[in-house]
């Protein structure tokens, strides 16, 4: 595993917010003109669910993972409300600030590919290049449907062994290759001990709030993220499994950005985990472009 610095930066709303700051270790390729890559997580995930992708990078890349609000070591809102991605954007813009960089290479995968392309329509200079993983501006209702169902229901367990079970309960079709060691490593990227010595996953259950409110048939129109991406080095990741992003989205993507990379992975649902070798792969020819 990499070394990183455990990192803090406040909201506007004064949160003490976490991000993990892998500096490049190969310090002759780590140029000053290189931006960073800054890894956005999904909504339970947190800045563990990158460990793979900062491992493989910060030889030449500084990485920068955050925990949003409410996940992690990152505080708990006040105000469930603020569990939102215009939040989370907002949240994000003072990282940028906060760690001391202009530009970044954006990794964000499912509510990380929502806020980057929300970042993509109102500050594009920001993004150098983009990894959408899993995620376009239109999000299948039936895999929004399935997140909502289990978010938030505050269960623990007494050994990781059994925690790792439960998201095999969770995931298992998504991730129908996985072995036991596989969903080991995804329990430790998404729970932690509690403080009673019991296993819990990694985030408040108030994030569910906002979600159970949301009529799933009406969604924001974030068609003009991806035109706000036009230009700019962008590769699209899929699972051929997946229930939110979906085979004719993904084309119309593609369609809107003339230039840009794709890549379906076959097997894997929502969301490929960027540990595999086709993503790996797509992800350095994203990089090898930047220089």
């Amino acid at each position: 595993m990499a070394d990183f610095t455990d990192c803090y930066w406040e909201s506007r709303d004064g949160l003490k917010l976490h991000y993990r700051d892998y500096s490049a270790r190969n310090e002759l390729n780590a140029r000053a003109d290189r931006p960073p890559v800054l890894c956005l997580p999904g909504l339970t995930r947190n800045a563990r669910d990158f460990e793979g992708v900062a491992a493989r990078l910060s030889g030449e890349w500084r990485v920068i993972c955050p925990d949003m609000r409410g996940r992690g070591d990152s505080a708990y809102a006040k105000d469930s409300a603020t569990y939102n991605p215009m939040q989370y954007v907002d949240d994000v813009s003072l990282l940028f600030e906060a760690a001391g960089f202009d530009q970044a290479v954006i990794i964000g995968t499912s509510l990380g590919g929502l806020m980057t392309m929300a970042m993509a329509m109102i500050m594009p200079q920001r993004i150098a290049a983009v990894v959408l993983n899993d995620v376009g501006p239109v999000v299948e209702p039936a895999g929004l449907e399935r997140i909502r169902d289990y978010v938030g229901q505050g269960r623990s367990f007494s050994t990781w062994m059994h925690a790792a079970r439960a998201v095999q309960e969770i995931q298992g079709a998504a991730f129908p290759d996985y072995e036991i060691a596989d969903w080991l490593v995804a329990a430790k990227r998404t729970m932690t001990l509690g403080g009673n010595g019991r296993i819990v996953f990694d985030y408040d259950m108030k994030i569910a709030e906002p979600l159970a409110k949301m009529d799933l048939a009406t969604q924001p129109d974030l068609w003009p993220g991806i035109d706000g991406l036009a230009g700019k080095p962008v590769l699209t990741i899929r699972g051929a499994l997946s229930d939110l992003l979906s085979a004719d989205t993904l084309a119309k993507m593609q369609a809107r950005l003339p230039g840009s990379d794709a890549l379906t992975i076959a097997n894997v649902g929502h969301a490929p985990s960027l540990d595999e070798p086709e993503a790996i792969a797509a992800i350095d020819r994203l990089l090898a472009r930047l220089g």
